[in-house]
């Protein structure tokens, strides 16, 4: 069998190792036990929703920070020390490195025909490598345009509908305070979002190899386009994650926001003062003719080479994914607006969700519209969090003045070929 470091690009087909998981919650007797991490906000209600349905299965919840703050570390430390638990949430960005790493174990006999009719494909080819399966979508993230309806309707604006509007609109509103959005110098998921809808393709496993092109034609035009709104001073350029984003957004000096549907809720959360102030439009288009959207956020289920009990662990990520009780649970938290990789359960999120925030509008519906229009094909590349972290460092450095946003992608792809060669991995480098 061909090592597990070259095989992603031609069927992923791991060895599994299996190791018994640690001792902990009360189980009814004779029940399989499992342990599940997570950040997800609603996970431990939704483990207490499954091990109400039935005795045989019975799930130990344990809450871990976020992969930002440490929860991937704590993963990767946990399988190597041959005790990580049975199912993780993943990211998709994160999901080729930890199939190569051999943490998230080949799941492609073990999801049904009944699971794969339930999930959009869109979705499920995100964790799809050469035919192989590693985790199962629980959301899909369309971006889309959040915006503050009491200060476009002062400038006598709506939401654009191209980024040829979305220019003319941050003229419009720029003053000597305020700007239309804030560039996130800290976003590197939300420029991969931007460059997927304008045609990019980062990484593909086409003739065995690793393709890199992170500076192709279609990120080319968004990175230059996003330059030239900051040279003319039309928005802003910072980390949005943090004390700066935040005071921007409760002060209102940003009049909109481009994330994912998840942001919906966390927004709810944040800012329940802003309450009727805001709504959420389609993102612009390049093309209006051929509407395409990228993906900003989004969690998947894994199950770790660890695991003992495989198929106890797979029976709970399909009741997650799938159940309408598992959505009802999660989203009974009020902070919630995932939108599900599950079509059926799209009318269970849109009547458990608390319209009051946005004014009544039906946010899901327009979720529903735009989960459409995902551009199929994408890929993550191997060692997303090393290149995020460079692309990040070159966008901070372009905001201070200091080089580009093209110099930025640049500069992430030429550090990106030499962890994906010492992972052994075959390569091929496209360079603009």
């Amino acid at each position: 069998m061909p090592s597990r470091r070259t095989i992603l690009a031609a069927g992923l087909a791991f060895p599994l190792a299996a190791a018994c998981s640690g001792p902990g919650g009360d189980a009814p007797r004779g029940a399989i036990r499992i342990t599940f991490w997570s950040a997800l906000r609603g996970s431990q209600q939704v483990v207490d929703a499954f091990n109400k349905t039935q005795n045989r299965i019975h799930v130990v919840f344990q809450q871990i920070p976020s992969g930002d703050q440490g929860g991937y570390a704590k993963l990767s430390n946990a399988v190597r020390a041959g005790n990580a638990p049975d199912v993780a949430t993943i990211e998709y960005p994160q999901v080729p490195g930890f199939a190569i790493d051999g943490v998230a174990r080949d799941l492609t006999g073990l999801v049904s025909d009944r699971l794969r009719a339930k999930l959009l494909p869109q979705a499920l080819r995100l964790t799809t490598f050469a035919g192989r399966v590693f985790t199962v979508p629980l959301d899909v993230e369309p971006m889309v345009l959040h915006y503050r309806t009491d200060l476009f309707a002062q400038h006598g604006s709506g939401p654009p509908r191209t980024w040829d509007e979305f220019t003319a609109v941050a003229r419009k509103v720029r003053d000597e305070r305020r700007r239309l959005v804030a560039f996130a110098t800290d976003g590197a998921t939300q420029f991969a979002a931007l460059s997927w809808q304008a045609g990019a393709q980062w990484f593909d496993t086409s003739g065995g190899a690793w393709n890199v092109s992170l500076a192709d034609a279609a990120t080319r035009r968004v990175a230059g386009y996003w330059q030239d709104l900051i040279d003319d001073g039309l928005v802003f350029a910072n980390g949005v994650a943090g004390r700066q984003g935040d005071a921007q957004i409760g002060q209102g000096l940003v009049l909109a926001r481009l994330s994912g549907a998840w942001d919906a809720g966390a927004q709810m959360k944040a800012r329940p003062g802003q309450k009727g102030k805001w709504a959420i439009a389609p993102l612009p288009q390049w093309d209006p003719a051929h509407p395409a959207v990228g993906t900003h956020g989004g969690s998947t289920f894994a199950v770790t080479r660890d695991s003992a009990h495989p198929e106890a662990a797979m029976e709970f990520i399909e009741w997650q994914v799938s159940h309408p009780d598992a959505l009802r649970a999660r989203l009974s938290s009020g902070t919630s607006s995932q939108y599900p990789a599950a079509p059926d359960l799209v009318e269970v999120g849109r009547k458990a969700f608390d319209r009051r925030y946005y004014g009544g509008q039906d946010i899901y519906r327009l979720f529903e519209a735009e989960a459409a229009k995902i551009r199929d094909g994408w890929t993550w590349g191997p060692r997303m969090s090393a290149t995020q972290r460079v692309l990040q460092d070159g966008f901070a450095r372009a905001g201070a003045g200091q080089g580009t946003l093209l110099d930025a992608v640049r500069d992430a792809q030429r550090a990106t070929m030499p962890d994906l060669i010492a992972l052994g991995l075959a390569t091929t480098e496209h360079s603009s």
